[in-house]
């Protein structure tokens, strides 16, 4: 999906710039609200533009919401695409999760933009999460078994795998504040995420050893 100015033969500089000063807005507006509880007017004031100013380039929450989730897919997607059936699969897992804790560390609005839409039951992507998503964790799942038919990876379910490691290192960005709190000053900084990917890889790459089992 386009901005409504992005389908005009010519775009300009500023229109580009505005567009993306409308869904950075909007992102942080979203992640803030929830989709139910943004407003247009909330959007336009956070962008520092007038409602109708905004509306020649979205005409709808909806479009911007759609957008947004679309890139945010496509990030999301990116490190699972990147696990690679001819690397070494201990490797592979280790660098797949060191990726999730960056992304988790780096997008965190859009962790929680993601977050809100599923907990609404992914009415505006649930096309998207049967489609490409499925698509993509029934290829990698296929890898993954293979390693384990291989004996390089331990006898485990490709999709629970998958699953567990999205839920640990998406926790560090939907659930921040809680980390942080509870570590406190000395342990809550930006270190944080470089001991949650010590003990990841610990706790996955351990225990996915040949001859351990999970």
């Amino acid at each position: 999906m386009k901005p409504r100015a992005a389908r005009t033969q010519r775009r300009t500089r500023i229109q580009e710039e505005n567009e993306e000063r409308i869904l950075e807005a909007a992102l942080e507006v979203f992640s803030t609200h929830g989709f139910r509880g943004a407003t247009i007017d909330q959007i336009a004031e956070a962008a520092g533009m007038s409602k109708p100013n905004l509306l020649y380039y979205f005409r709808t929450k909806e479009d911007m919401h759609r957008l947004l989730m679309d890139r945010l897919l496509e990030t999301w997607l990116a490190p699972l695409k990147e696990m690679k059936p001819q690397g070494d699969p201990l490797a592979e897992i280790r660098s797949y999760i060191r990726r999730k804790l960056e992304m988790a560390r780096d997008f965190p609005r859009e962790s929680r933009l993601f977050a809100n839409e599923i907990l609404q039951g992914a009415p505006r992507i649930v096309d998207a999460l049967e489609g490409p998503l499925r698509e993509l964790v029934e290829e990698k799942a296929a890898v993954i078994r293979q390693w384990s038919r291989q004996g390089r990876l331990a006898p485990c379910d490709p999709y629970h795998l998958i699953f567990s490691i999205w839920a640990t290192t998406q926790h560090y960005a939907d659930f921040d504040v809680q980390v942080r709190a509870v570590l406190g000053e000395k342990r809550g900084g930006e270190g944080r995420f470089e001991d949650a990917a010590r003990f990841l890889d610990q706790l996955y790459v351990s225990g996915l050893k040949p001859g351990q089992g999970v």
